[in-house]
């Protein structure tokens, strides 16, 4: 079997693989790198070489470098001066999607929607808007200042690698952000002005609307006097009638089945579903509560646990030790109410819900060194001092220096984590904990695989195609099917996946064509990053679903018009540039 047709076969089994989403998008990339190994298509040392890649390399120091910011606070403090008192909505709506645009285009998009986040849904709230008015479109903005700069995604990165592979250099660190800055300021004020407007806004979104909100909690039985006194019909009438369900009675650790018509002993617990706290159902209930009543000194923290966060694989009461017995766990989200468990036995998973209680400062460090993303807090008041002020200063030193000093973007960057880490900016353990590893493990072993498709001409044959139904076209029209076609791709597959094959193939049909290669691979960036038409395209957009109160098909009424922006606008503006 030849080389192109073997090659074409086992980039055709990832796509396959990676649509089916049933394995890991790394697992496929580490199966689809060991079979171009064993049918000989690499050698060994070609195999790995993809691990010691500057893409790789600069992604790991980024996720570092940003983590690094995002611990100090001092990104969420820019973020609420960004925002301007005004009593127009729109323009205070755009100045977070703006202000959540920028922090993206220099530090991973999820942390870039951590940070903006409850500053849109304050927002929101002054404006008697429901969260999701404002949470979708502030999603879509850090998606699209990602495509901004070489370091904004993962996919940037693979795209000027591909560049380096072909034309023996890679993208510097704007070189795409005249085309791609217009882009994304052409998408955020079609955001800030309609797409907020067209979102779906249902009953049960934003905090105006406390049936958003979903507390799983344990209360205790009657006093010891009353032991043997409390039948399970009897209090679960009293739960109804405070507004609260029985999930289930814990009995020695574990959930019992009781009749109706047993007896609750008085050291059995009482798993409770309400859309009130723990100290309200309680006394309605006439049943105990371990948390007193709320009081003006704390508030209550509605966050989402984010993917790398230290408490995954912790009980709920991890939540209390890590914030030095500061910030107090009043309550699990849906998933616990699916498991019908003693809270005890849980353990915290990535993308739960928990309820937290504190004061403004304590919950702001626990958000900030848990990876937690907040969905409902007035933001607690962040004082940013001369370590923020540090380690923002080298962020920027790295930046100029590979933009103005010609230091290799991989040098610069990686200096910059190193001496974040020596300084002690941020403890060692968050450091690593910062690191993407299935990302780095995707784009390490994808990139070998992507440069052999190239080399045995698996890419020019689909350039070919391109070529017969385009051959004569204007530049604009050229690009947009190009865009077009990336977009559908990632669609189905991961943005870096997708890189690895489009931006061979971009490359390929500029060569056929004779169009601007860099034209090319600069459309395909942009293609990469839109991951507005579901809400599995993009992580930040599974983030706000719940939040946000959006079903699948929402997603695509937003995002659609916002798809056509973004490849419109690219092919046009990038026609003018290199046209």
């Amino acid at each position: 079997m030849s080389p192109a047709i073997l090659s074409s076969a086992i980039m055709a089994l990832a796509l396959i693989l990676f649509i089916s989403d049933r394995i890991r998008p790394d697992a496929v990339a580490l199966i689809v790198l060991l079979l171009a190994w064993v049918t000989g298509l690499v050698s060994f040392e070609e195999a790995l070489a993809g691990f010691a890649a500057p893409a790789v390399i600069i992604v790991a120091a980024v996720l570092v470098v940003g983590r690094a910011v995002e611990l100090t606070g001092a990104a969420r403090v820019m973020t609420s001066w960004f925002v301007p008192r005004t009593r127009f909505v729109s323009i205070r709506i755009g100045g977070v999607l703006l202000m959540g645009a920028l922090l993206s285009a220099f530090m991973n998009n999820i942390a870039a929607l951590a940070i903006t986040m409850p500053v849109a849904v304050t927002v929101a709230r002054e404006h008697k808007l429901p969260d999701g008015a404002v949470l979708m479109a502030l999603a879509f903005a850090t998606i699209l200042g990602g495509i901004t700069t070489l370091v904004g995604t993962p996919a940037n990165l693979i795209i000027s690698s591909v560049r380096e592979d072909r034309l023996g250099e890679g993208f510097g660190m704007f070189d795409m952000t005249p085309a791609a800055a217009a882009v994304a300021l052409a998408g955020v004020l079609y955001l800030a002005i309609i797409g907020w407007r067209i979102t779906p806004r249902r009953a049960g979104a934003g905090d105006a609307a406390p049936d958003q909100r979903l507390f799983v909690f344990e209360l205790n039985p009657p006093m010891a006097a009353f032991q043997g006194a409390l039948l399970l019909s009897d209090a679960r009438r009293a739960l109804r009638s405070a507004g609260a369900s029985l999930l289930a009675v814990i009995r020695d650790g574990v959930r019992t089945r009781l009749e109706t018509d047993a007896r609750i002993h008085h050291d059995d617990r009482i798993l409770v579903m309400s859309r009130t706290p723990p100290w309200e159902v309680a006394p309605r209930a006439r049943l105990f509560s371990d948390l007193a009543s709320h009081d003006s000194r704390t508030q209550l923290a509605h966050v989402s646990v984010m993917f790398g966060s230290p408490l995954i694989g912790e009980p709920y009461a991890a939540v209390e030790a890590r914030s030095g017995d500061e910030v107090a766990f009043v309550a699990a989200g849906p998933r616990a109410a699916r498991l019908r468990e003693a809270l005890d036995t849980n353990r915290i998973e990535s993308g739960d819900q928990l309820y937290l209680r504190g004061s403004p400062e304590a919950l702001a460090r626990l958000v900030r060194s848990a990876r937690l993303l907040e969905i409902d807090r007035e933001t607690g008041p962040v004082r940013p001092g001369r370590h923020a002020m540090l380690t923002v200063g080298i962020y920027a030193l790295a930046v100029l220096a590979a933009t103005l000093f010609a230091v290799p973007t991989t040098a610069a960057f990686l200096t910059a984590a190193v001496a974040i880490c020596l300084l002690r900016l941020i403890p060692a353990d968050e450091a690593y904990r910062a690191i993407d590893l299935p990302v780095i493990v995707l784009l390490a072993a994808l990139i070998p695989v992507g440069r052999e498709f190239n080399q045995a001409g698996g890419s020019d044959a689909i350039a070919q195609a391109f070529a017969a139904a385009l051959s004569g076209m204007p530049l604009s029209v050229t690009l947009f099917a190009l865009g077009l076609a990336t977009m559908i791709l990632t669609i189905f597959l991961n943005n870096v996946a997708t890189a690895i094959v489009m931006g061979q193939v971009g490359i390929a049909v500029a060569t056929t064509l004779g169009i601007p290669v860099d034209a090319a691979l600069i459309t395909v960036l942009i293609g990469c990053s839109c991951d507005f038409l579901t809400p599995i395209g993009h992580q930040n957009n599974l983030l706000v679903m719940r939040p946000g109160n959006y079903r699948f098909t929402d997603y695509a009424r937003v995002g659609a018009p916002l798809c056509l922006i973004a490849i419109g606008g690219a092919a046009l503006i990038l026609s003018r540039i290199y046209g």
